[in-house]
């Protein structure tokens, strides 16, 4: 199974659960950049090469813009 061009979930909660106040304009653009390669990556990469963890953050975040850790926010009633 390959990863290339993913970002792992890991990164994804982190990056989901710092306010965007306490991020400066580079790290918001990054997040930007690396969120919009990840969405490309995962929409070519065929679902029997990803591994249990981005074939669920695929699934958590598909038909919608909102990530799993939005998702998980509202479930928990933070959103």
């Amino acid at each position: 199974m390959s990863d290339t061009g993913r970002k792992d979930l890991s990164s994804k909660v982190s990056e989901g659960v710092t306010p965007d106040s306490q991020k400066s304009t580079l790290d918001k653009t990054k997040e930007s950049v690396t969120d919009a390669g990840d969405k490309v990556a995962g929409s070519v990469q065929s679902s029997d090469d990803k591994n249990p963890a981005q074939k669920a953050s695929d699934t958590a975040s598909s038909g919608d813009d909102k990530g799993i850790v939005d998702k998980a926010k509202e479930a928990v009633g933070l959103k």
